[in-house]
């Protein structure tokens, strides 16, 4: 690279991510320069790259640094954890007070408001940012949830803008709030995804297993599905997916592809996290919990020896399609409120200042949980800024009526059968919950206050009480 050029835009870390996001920026008119450690993968953006004005790339700190304008604008993409801090550690000497940094992995939240605390003293301004898209959406654009301080954004805003996803011609990307909020709203972005991928699969066994559909028929009703009001990512790419040829053997891959799902914790922070604030999110907290269960392959298969002996009857696909499709859209609805309730209470006790109508359009495109209900679900947001939890939106009221009578047929039939439905069944049980105007925990109370004296509340009189239980 020349001693003299000056690049808008500095990159750290040149896997695939960084590699699609570094090139995507320079696509986009913003002159931009990476650095890694390994020189082959230098070496090889300069090769795809083509053009040294345009973006180049070097495995040399020092020149990695003097090489970018001021205020320099720096983003990581490496694994979130440790690395991250010593990359911090080694940028530190050589910038200058007002330079930026912006973490574009998947960490977490704590360990940015750290970050961001200890960057501040040294008068470096460092953003959180999740990126959703995975490569391609790098690529070609992802969905950007910066959070950080809100003057220096403007000298990140017209780059992530600009490589940003578009939804009908808006930048999925916008400035969400101070300190942690940008990698907070990720974690539960994906939370949300992990979710939409369990109710996904399970509405794929019942396809399968009860409608006896094979996975051309049911890679068609999805792609029917994507047409219409269940768009989306998730839907899309399952339907692809479904038809994909084993290139290894006969028959389809998915069939050979081992039933144990992974997980790099973003899922389960969240999960943890809705505990810490009170906030239920049962499909969430389920979807986490069958990859942990997926796990224990051998245990199941001891299990289904000696249990999985019930016989299934055939659903008409006639019936059971347009009952799975509305189930599917009503469970859609409730993940997405039981994340964005969660959002909801964090804006508040961690004082981010988060505007839901936004998080909900920066996710219609780019990212992995992106479909055309969030167009619906940023319009209730933009009717009521105050709106406590989705399901009360009077814009989903006739969508979630509409889907009840086939979602509790769904779940039903899943129990008879013994077809394993947890996430659909979890989604129906919240709504059910959150709908009934009492609940049978009074006992509970009752309960508490027998064993432990906890007290409680009545119906009729004001005040704290406590009873002196009969033993016994």
């Amino acid at each position: 690279m020349s001693k003299s050029a000056s690049y808008t835009f500095g990159l750290v870390g040149l896997g695939v991510m960084g590699r699609n996001f570094i090139l995507n920026v320079a696509d986009n008119g913003f002159s931009a320069l990476g650095y890694d450690l390994d020189e082959e993968k230098a070496r090889s953006l300069r090769e795809e790259g083509g053009n040294p004005d345009k973006v180049d790339a070097t495995s040399d700190l020092g020149t990695f640094v003097a090489g970018l304008s001021l205020p320099r604008k720096i983003m990581l993409l490496v694994p979130a954890g440790n690395i991250v801090d010593r990359v911090i550690e080694d940028l530190l000497p050589l910038l200058d007070e007002g330079d930026i940094i912006v973490d574009g992995g998947n960490s977490f939240f704590r360990d940015t408001d750290r970050r961001e605390t200890y960057l501040k003293e040294k008068g470096i301004n460092f953003f959180g940012a999740g990126v959703s898209g995975g490569a391609e959406g790098a690529r070609r654009g992802p969905s950007i949830m910066p959070g950080g301080n809100r003057e220096a954004y403007a000298h990140l805003k017209p780059i992530f803008e600009a490589a940003s996803a578009k939804y009908k011609g808006e930048p999925c990307v916008a400035y969400l709030g101070p300190k942690s909020s940008g990698n907070y709203v990720k974690m539960v972005h994906n939370g949300i995804e992990y979710g939409l991928m369990q109710l996904t699969a399970e509405i794929y066994e019942l396809l399968k297993t009860a409608g006896r559909l094979d996975n051309p028929a049911i890679s068609d009703a999805f792609h029917r599905w994507d047409q219409d009001r269940l768009e989306s990512f998730l839907v899309s790419i399952s339907a692809t997916i479904l038809k994909q040829k084993d290139d290894l053997g006969s028959g389809y891959l998915v069939d050979k592809i081992l039933d144990k799902a992974k997980q790099k914790g973003t899922g389960k922070w969240t999960s943890q996290n809705s505990m810490d604030l009170g906030i239920p999110m049962p499909t969430i907290d389920m979807a986490v919990s069958m990859r942990q269960l997926s796990a224990l392959k051998d245990h199941r298969e001891t299990l289904d020896e000696r249990f999985g002996d019930l016989e299934v009857p055939e659903w008409t696909p006639e019936d059971l399609l347009p009952k799975a499709e509305a189930a599917l859209y009503f469970a859609f609805i409730m993940t997405y409120a039981q994340g964005l309730h969660l959002l909801t209470e964090a804006s508040e006790d961690y004082e981010y200042n988060l505007n839901m109508e936004t998080i909900a359009k920066i996710w219609r495109a780019g990212c992995i949980i992106r479909a055309e209900l969030l167009a619906d679900i940023a319009q209730a947001y933009g009717a009521n800024p105050e709106l406590p939890n989705l399901v009360l939106a009077p814009e989903l009221t006739d969508a979630i009526g509409s889907c009840l009578p086939a979602i509790r047929e769904v779940v039903a039939y899943g129990a008879k059968y013994g077809i394993s439905i947890p996430c659909l069944s979890s989604a129906l049980s919240y709504f059910d919950a959150f709908s009934s105007g009492r609940l049978p925990l009074n006992l509970v109370q009752a309960q508490r206050d027998y064993f432990g004296s906890h007290t409680y509340e009545r119906t009729d009189q004001e005040g704290i009480f406590h009873t002196e239980w009969p033993k016994g």
